[in-house]
């Protein structure tokens, strides 16, 4: 029996445990090594890793994806995409969506795994169209998520209408550990009875129930699974890929990566970790298990993230207070999965609840835009009290929000002039305009500087 495993220490296990940090100087050297391990793919890109190229890591997004496409050559690189989000934090136009998925085919993207965080799934069908199109994988994706409203009967429908819009596969996407191992057999054994497509489960170990979760996935016929080399797994990231592997082949499955090529891996990333630990941004709390996350299902990206602003405004003695308000505002929001940008919406508001003492003192610019419907349709329904605090007498958006955006690509691109060096810096400034802007005019200074050197060289 074939099990594919797809290794995430490149994305989502830095990702969940310590914000997306890594730079792309602290790996490139291990990828020659990763492409001959045998992997089905290497989540590498998406999610929150273009961003922090551009604030955090001074890092060009494009040119960090063509750089791991250029080493891994015999292995598939896959990334995340939040549909009509793109990779930012609200709705763009369709025009935009297609440009970006097509620009990231082009530069060596082979799967895209596609979600809408309300898994309202006239929000994916414009990436996905374009991903096929492009000549991509479009792997649909239903984000998990446990609420009075979410059962195995809107799943098994969200996979069928998953298939057919076209999707190459399907993911499970559990992003707060919350899928119990009977959960998950039951939910793949649904979902095999139900498509053809194949069926990808992700998970993470912040609840402790991940490795156990990822058997029963392998034994209810899922066609691959989501791990994280050890030294990046465990905790707030994803199962540790050996372990599973080693468990996972003596029960007769065939996962297809080499165990010596992993423990190479394994010890390349060490001396990372105690790097990132040493200096305080690899918080290793992040790695004990947290069962209270079964009742407030915080994902580990929002997890560390949420640490990361409480220890900023010197609060991080309140973070229970956070966590326990969390739930809270979910229910309010009508059970939205805590996925981005949802996880991020609810989480802010939740903070801002506990850090200025009264509930929705201030409500937060994405939620408001959450409650008017451009998001689109809410899984449930929004408190009426909130609802009437931010519309008053407005009508909510029941329609698809993207129709109304305009085309955003030829504005942005003569808004940049010379600025933009291509229609790749133009995706960038769209997606994220603050941070791109300032990572141009940080780019145009070292090319001056290395310039000027130049010139003195030479006299």
């Amino acid at each position: 029996m074939q099990l594919h495993i797809t290794e995430t220490v490149l994305r989502d296990a830095n990702q969940s445990l310590m914000a997306t940090r890594m730079p792309m100087s602290d790996f490139v050297d291990i990828l020659d090594t990763i492409d001959k391990a045998g992997y089905y793919s290497v989540e590498c890109w998406g999610g929150a890793t273009f961003d922090s190229c551009l604030r955090y890591l001074d890092e060009d997004p494009w040119e960090r994806l063509r750089t791991i496409k250029s080493h891994l050559k015999n292995t598939k690189l896959q990334m995340l995409l939040r549909g009509q989000n793109i990779l930012g934090y609200r709705h763009y136009s369709d025009d935009t969506v297609r440009r970006f998925v097509r620009a990231a085919v082009e530069n060596g993207m082979d799967i895209i795994r596609i979600f809408d965080a309300l898994n309202d799934l006239r929000n994916i069908e414009t990436a996905v169209d374009e991903c096929l199109k492009a000549g991509g994988h479009a792997q649909g994706t239903i984000c998990y998520t446990l609420s009075p409203i979410h059962n195995l009967d809107l799943y098994v429908k969200l996979g069928k209408q998953i298939e057919a819009m076209g999707c190459q596969s399907l993911c499970i996407k559990d992003m707060a550990g919350i899928m119990s191992p009977k959960e998950c057999f039951d939910l793949v054994t649904a979902l095999k009875a139900a498509i053809k497509i194949p069926i990808f489960v992700h998970t993470h170990q912040t609840t402790g129930l991940g490795f156990m979760t990822l058997l029963k996935a392998a034994e209810a016929g899922a066609d691959g699974i989501d791990t994280a080399i050890s030294n990046f797994g465990g905790g707030t990231a994803q199962p540790a890929t050996e372990p599973l592997v080693y468990t996972l082949s003596q029960m007769g499955y065939d996962c297809g990566v080499k165990y010596d090529v992993l423990k190479q891996i394994n010890d390349f990333f060490a001396p990372v970790k105690k790097k990132f630990v040493d200096n305080g941004t690899f918080d290793q709390t992040v790695l004990s298990v947290k069962a209270d996350a079964l009742s407030y299902q915080i994902p580990g990206g929002m997890l560390s993230n949420l640490m990361a602003q409480l220890k900023a405004q010197n609060a991080i003695d309140r973070l229970d207070e956070v966590l326990e308000e969390t739930p809270r505002v979910r229910a309010d929001l009508g059970y939205p999965p805590l996925v981005t940008p949802m996880s991020q919406m609810v989480g802010v508001q939740a903070t801002v609840n506990v850090l200025l003492g009264e509930r929705y003192k201030n409500i937060g610019k994405e939620v408001k835009s959450y409650i008017r419907g451009e998001y689109g349709t809410p899984p449930g329904e929004i408190n009426p009290e909130l609802v009437k605090k931010v519309l008053g007498d407005e009508k909510p958006i029941t329609g698809r929000y993207a129709e109304s955006i305009a085309p955003e690509f030829e504005e942005a691109k003569a808004h940049l002039g010379d600025t933009a060096k291509s229609d790749l810096d133009v995706l960038s400034y769209i997606a994220f305009p603050q941070q791109a802007e300032q990572f141009f005019e940080k780019r145009e200074l070292k090319r001056a500087l290395k310039t000027s050197y130049t010139i003195e060289e030479v006299k």
